[in-house]
C-alpha cells in the first residue's frame, strides 16, 4: 500500500523590502516641527527610491517639504519617524561621530545661498582643500583632486580667487567642486540656480550633469525651475509632505530619424495604496470628497459622486 505524504501549507512568501537595492530609500518618512504651541509636519510618510547614478529634481510648491527631505538626507535634520537609508546609513540612528562621517564622505550638500558654501577670505583652490584636510588626505591627493575638479567644472582659471573676485555662475561652480571634494556618493542640491540668470542656470545645471556622468555620484537637485526639472530623466513632485507624482522622460527616434523628447507622467501609490490625485484632474472633474470607483478589465476608473452627497 502506498502512502501519500502529506502536503504541509508553505508559509507566505515575504514581500521583498521596499528599496532594497535603492542608494537612497525614504519610506512612510515623518518630520514633525514643535514650535511653542504649534506642530507642523513637514513630512507625512514620504515615500522616494533614488537609484544609484541617477540624476533626480524634486520640485514642489514652498512648504510642501522638498527642502526638508534635502535637509534630512544631507545630515543637517533628522527624521521623526519612518525609514530613512543612504548608502549603508541608517539616518534615523546615527551618533554624532557617524553623523560627522556621513557628512564628510557620503554625501556633499550645495546651498543656494553663496554665503553658505563659500568662505570670503579663501580661495577656490583652499576651499575645495578644506574638506580633504578635515578628512587628513594625504596632500599630494588633495592638490590632485582639487586640480581635478576645478578643470571638470570649468573654472580652472579661477583657483587662485577669492569668492568676491568670481561671478554668480563661478561661485556655484566652486561650490560643487567643494561638495565633490571627498569623493560623496550622493550630490544634494537646494536651489543651486535660485540666484542666478536663465543662461547661467543652464550652465550649471550642464556642470551638474557633466559630473553625474563623469564620476558617477547620484544627484538629487531641488528646484522650482521647470527649465530645470525639465532636462532631467526623471523628476518627483512632492505636494502636502508626500510624493505625488513623478514625471519619467526618455528619447526617442521617430519615423523620420529625428530626436524626441517623451515625457510621462505618473500618480506616485504609497505603501497603504494611497494616490495623490493632481488639483487640475480633481477640478476638471469636480472631484471633492468622496469619488466613485470602478474596476475595469485594465484600469481603475474615477468618477465624481454624481448622487451630489460628496
Amino acid at each position: 500500500m502506498s502512502i501519500t505524504p502529506l502536503s504541509l501549507p508553505q508559509p507566505p512568501q515575504r514581500a521583498p523590502e521596499f528599496g532594497r537595492d535603492a542608494l537612497i530609500v525614504c519610506e512612510s518618512l515623518v518630520r514633525i516641527y514643535q514650535s511653542e504651541s504649534i506642530e507642523v509636519q513637514a513630512l507625512q510618510g514620504l515615500d522616494l527610491v533614488v537609484d544609484g547614478g541617477e540624476m533626480v529634481a524634486v520640485v514642489g510648491a514652498s512648504g510642501s517639504g522638498k527642502s526638508t527631505l534635502l535637509s534630512i538626507l544631507a545630515g543637517i535634520d533628522a527624521p521623526t519617524a519612518g525609514r530613512a537609508r543612504v548608502d549603508r546609513w541608517n539616518l534615523l540612528a546615527m551618533s554624532r561621530a557617524d553623523r560627522v562621517h556621513y557628512r564628510r564622505h557620503t554625501v556633499g550638500f550645495v546651498r543656494q545661498q553663496t554665503a553658505g558654501n563659500l568662505v570670503p577670505y579663501l580661495t577656490a583652490r583652499q576651499m575645495i582643500d578644506l574638506p580633504m584636510t578635515a578628512a587628513r588626505a594625504p596632500a599630494r591627493t588633495r592638490h590632485a583632486r582639487a586640480a581635478e575638479l576645478l578643470d571638470v567644472l570649468g573654472v580652472a582659471d579661477c583657483a587662485d580667487r577669492r569668492p568676491a573676485q568670481l561671478s554668480g555662475g563661478q561661485q556655484m561652480r566652486v561650490a560643487i567642486a567643494v561638495a565633490l571634494a571627498n569623493k560623496p556618493r550622493v550630490l544634494l542640491a537646494d536651489e543651486p540656480t535660485g540666484e542666478l540668470d536663465t543662461a547661467t542656470s543652464a550652465e550649471i545645471f550642464s556642470a551638474m550633469r557633466n559630473v553625474n556622468r563623469q564620476f558617477g555620484v547620484t544627484v538629487v537637485i531641488v528646484t522650482h525651475d521647470p527649465e530645470v526639472s525639465g532636462q532631467v530623466e526623471r523628476t518627483v513632485a512632492i505636494r502636502d509632505g508626500r510624493t505625488s507624482s513623478e514625471v519619467l522622460r526618455r528619447t526617442a527616434t521617430s519615423a523620420d530619424g529625428d530626436m524626441h523628447v517623451i515625457a510621462e507622467e505618473y500618480a506616485v501609490m504609497d505603501r497603504a495604496g494611497r494616490v495623490q490625485v493632481p488639483r487640475d484632474y480633481r477640478d476638471a472633474l469636480a472631484l471633492t470628497r468622496r469619488v466613485r470607483l470602478a474596476l475595469e478589465a485594465d484600469h481603475i476608473a474615477i468618477r465624481s459622486d454624481l448622487d451630489g452627497h460628496a
